[in-house]
Order: C-alpha cells, then sequence, then structure tokens
C-alpha cells in the first residue's frame, strides 16, 4: 500500500486542484479503508499519516506563500474561527 501512495506522486501534481487530487484517491483510500479497517486497522495509522504528509507536501509546492511547514500545517488543518487561510 505504500509503494502504491509513493508511486501516485502527489507532490508532482501541483498544477491539479484539492478536488482533483480526491477525485483520483478517494476510492483506493476508501477501499483500503473498509478493508483494512475491518481486518487489520493497524495498518491504517501508518497510511493515513503518510497520505496526509504527501498532501501536505503537495500544498507547501502548489502555494508558495506556504512553503513554510508551519504555515502549511496551519492551512491543512479545518479552518478556525479568526483564520487567515484561504486556499482557493
Amino acid at each position: 500500500m505504500s509503494g502504491e501512495v509513493r508511486r501516485w506522486r502527489l507532490h508532482r501534481r501541483t498544477p491539479l486542484t484539492i478536488g482533483e487530487i480526491a477525485k483520483k484517491i478517494n476510492p483506493i483510500v476508501r477501499g483500503w479503508t473498509q478493508y483494512y479497517g475491518a481486518f487489520y486497522r493497524s495498518a491504517l495509522c501508518p497510511l493515513l499519516g503518510r497520505i496526509n504528509a504527501y498532501l501536505v507536501r503537495w500544498i507547501r509546492k502548489k502555494y508558495k506563500r506556504l512553503m513554510s511547514y508551519t504555515k502549511a500545517m496551519a492551512c491543512w488543518r479545518p479552518p478556525q474561527r479568526g483564520s487567515v487561510c484561504e486556499v482557493a
């Protein structure tokens, strides 16, 4: 599974929007979650962490103003009241 996630090369797909990336990877991740969530739940945590790390790397490459890790993580988390981050 980790090899499959690496082959996606998400950090190289900067022309795509987050919606387009989600359309490509959601069915695959959903299937893994349904299967491994029932039988081998402990395998999911590292995998989902890896996918999240790749998506943060993608957002840092796509939006140059988010190059610092802390800014990228602030925008990646769910928006809070008074948040200045608006990724369009």
